[in-house]
């Protein structure tokens, strides 16, 4: 831990939101998704939703349902009921008939196309129609324009559910203009974030042994939908402005583009770096951190970036922990940042647009007193996002009144099942 800290100002930093009225926790849920040690958002998501879970008094069972992508193996944790083979169509029957005979009170899915099998994931409907205990689904991703079977699948998700979770107010209204979920259906419940005390950059850098240079960051796993060649590109400008600044990329290259093309991807960034002068300026930590090691990592940062090109990307972790931490960010004006960002809490730029990115984050560096009220503003909003009470909201709203009774699911999953 670090030996320095300062608090965040009061205004605005204490989590207000409360229960309108203490709800019981289920006594044992079913929790379906992918989990540590696979190397993905959605494993990580779901591992610190069971840690919450489990940290609530009193505290549920949880059987985790661990969906394993073609060909691999892991060595998961005691938590992990029942591996699911990703393209095993068996393999979600027999899990329905595990959650059955063990009598949960709640199965939540966190849903994400392209981890469950058959078109679109449908094989995870086979489980869910056949389970008799009420279904939560948090959904990751909402398509504007799905294909006929995405489309099939989230409709039927959607009856399914007795609650829909999504983490923007975009994804709500996707979800009410395109699939016809009405909204009383459906909860927008923030990305869970650490809570982590603030910690000022220097600090940090200083407990680490590092240089204290003004550093710009990103994290995550590696791929070309992440935009790094614009804020490469950007590093000339920015340079010009702070001749001492670094941009430290931190994260493996993503495991399903290494095994179509190696590294070939980072590679070309490297190369562009080096051929534009800025290669002992951009920093690369090519590994998949642990989350105490990367957050200890994040605190060294002053500004973060998030450079990606995806307008319709709802969620991202990385870019919610980055925020938590009252780190000032940067981004494109994907939905969840333009949300996220709102309030005075960070400067947008066009995608790929690689002079608004060099102003922007150039102007952030050479502003100590600008970064420091954005600091302030992104970790007070941080404070209400934390993994336990984004739990604690999901578990209200279950109970809430727009939830269908689970006498009601239980005897449309046995229709299901019969007819």
């Amino acid at each position: 831990m670090f030996e320095e800290r300062i608090d965040a100002p009061a205004a605005g930093a204490t989590d207000t939101w409360t229960p309108a009225k203490p709800q019981p926790s289920p006594r044992r849920i079913a929790l379906i998704g992918n989990f540590l040690p696979r190397l993905c958002g959605l494993a990580t998501f779901t591992t610190h939703v069971h840690g919450a879970l489990a940290a609530l008094r009193p505290a549920p069972r949880i059987d985790v349902y661990a969906i394993v992508d073609p060909g691999r193996q892991y060595d998961f944790p005691p938590a992990v009921t029942m591996a699911v083979d990703q393209e095993e169509r068996e393999a979600y029957r027999l899990a329905a008939r595990r959650i059955n005979a063990s009598a949960v009170d709640l199965v939540w899915v966190q849903h994400e196309y392209g981890i469950y099998g058959g078109p679109a994931g449908a094989y995870l409907l086979d489980l869910l129609d056949a389970v008799a205990a009420p279904v939560v689904v948090t959904l990751h991703t909402v398509l504007e324009t799905p294909d006929p079977d995405q489309r099939w699948v989230l409709e039927r998700l959607a009856s399914r559910a007795s609650l829909l979770v999504v983490m923007a107010d975009h994804a709500r209204s996707l979800l009410e203009r395109v699939y016809g979920v009405p909204a009383g259906r459906v909860a927008v419940i923030e990305h869970g974030v650490p809570d982590r005390e603030f910690v000022m950059p220097s600090v940090a850098r200083r407990r680490f042994g590092i240089p204290d240079r003004k550093t710009i960051m990103t994290f995550g796993l590696l791929s070309p939908g992440k935009g790094i060649e614009a804020m490469i590109q950007a590093m000339p400008a920015i340079l010009a402005r702070s001749p001492g600044a670094v941009y430290r990329i931190i994260g493996a290259t993503h495991p399903h583009l290494v095994a179509h093309e190696g590294e070939r991807y980072r590679d070309m960034l490297k190369s562009m770096a080096h051929e534009l002068g800025v290669d002992r300026n951009v920093l690369w930590e090519e590994c998949f951190l642990d989350e105490a090691d990367l957050l200890d990592r994040l605190a060294t940062a002053d500004v973060y970036v998030t450079p990606y090109r995806n307008v319709q990307q709802i969620t991202s972790g990385t870019l919610s922990y980055a925020s938590a931490l009252g780190k000032p960010i940067v981004s494109t004006p994907y939905i969840h940042a333009t949300e996220l960002l709102a309030d005075g809490r960070g400067p947008l730029v066009g995608f790929d647009e690689v002079e608004q990115m060099a102003d922007a984050v150039g102007t952030l560096l050479a502003d100590d007193d600008l970064r420091a009220r954005i600091a302030a503003r992104a970790y007070a909003h941080g404070r209400a996002l934390t993994w336990h009470r984004m739990v604690q909201r999901t578990l209200a709203r279950v109970d809430g009144p727009t939830a269908i009774p689970a006498a009601a699911m239980a005897k449309r999953a046995a229709e299901l099942v019969t007819g």
